[in-house]
C-alpha cells in the first residue's frame, strides 16, 4: 500500500458493466435475456454478445473467446464472487425472482441486508448472481455515529414474491 492518502472517487461513480467468459454463448444469452430480461444490444457472430436494459449499450457482455466449451472454476480459487444486478424497486426484484424460480433455477440464498434486499443464484456457467434492490438512503440503518449497520437477516421470500406484478 502506498504511503500517500487515497483520493476518493466522485459520489456518482458506478460500475458500468461486467464482461463474462462463458462456455456456450447461446445458453448464456438464453439465461440473461430469457430469464433475467436483458436485451441484446449487439452480437459479434457466435463469439460475443452485449446485453443491456433500457437501451443502455451494455450492462453485461458475454464471450467465448477463451472459454468455449470450458468449465467453471473449481471452488476455492480466486475470481469473481458474484455480479450484483440492481433493480429499481421491490416489485421489479419480485418479478425477476419469480422468473428465476419459474425457470427452475434454485436460489442459493436470500437476505435482508438492511440497506438492500437480495437473492443469490448461479448462471449456467456457475457464475454467482445477486439480484437486489436498495432501500432509500434515508432508510438505511445507522449506528449512533452515523455509520452503516448492514446485516444478513432472513429475507421473507413469500412476502417479496407477493409483490410481483
Amino acid at each position: 500500500m502506498p504511503d500517500t492518502p487515497f483520493a476518493a472517487l466522485p459520489p456518482n461513480t458506478m460500475i458500468g458493466h461486467v464482461h463474462l467468459k462463458v462456455a456456450n454463448l447461446d445458453r448464456a444469452e438464453a439465461f440473461y435475456c430469457g430469464v433475467l430480461g436483458f436485451e441484446v444490444q449487439q452480437r459479434y457472430g457466435d463469439q460475443a454478445v452485449f446485453l443491456g436494459a433500457g437501451g443502455y449499450h451494455h450492462h453485461i457482455a458475454l464471450n467465448t473467446w477463451e472459454s468455449r466449451g470450458g468449465h467453471p472454476a473449481p471452488a476455492g480459487h480466486t475470481g469473481l464472487y458474484h455480479t450484483a444486478i440492481l433493480l429499481p424497486d421491490r416489485a421489479s426484484l419480485a418479478a425477476a425472482v419469480k422468473r428465476v424460480l419459474a425457470a427452475g433455477i434454485v436460489l442459493e440464498g436470500a437476505a435482508d441486508h438492511g440497506v438492500s434486499e437480495a437473492v443469490y443464484l448461479r448462471d449456467p456457467d456457475g457464475n454467482g448472481i445477486e439480484l437486489y434492490r436498495d432501500r432509500p438512503r434515508d432508510a438505511w440503518p445507522r449506528d449512533a455515529k452515523g455509520g452503516l449497520l448492514m446485516g444478513n437477516m432472513r429475507l421473507d421470500l413469500p412476502a417479496l414474491l407477493a409483490e410481483a406484478p
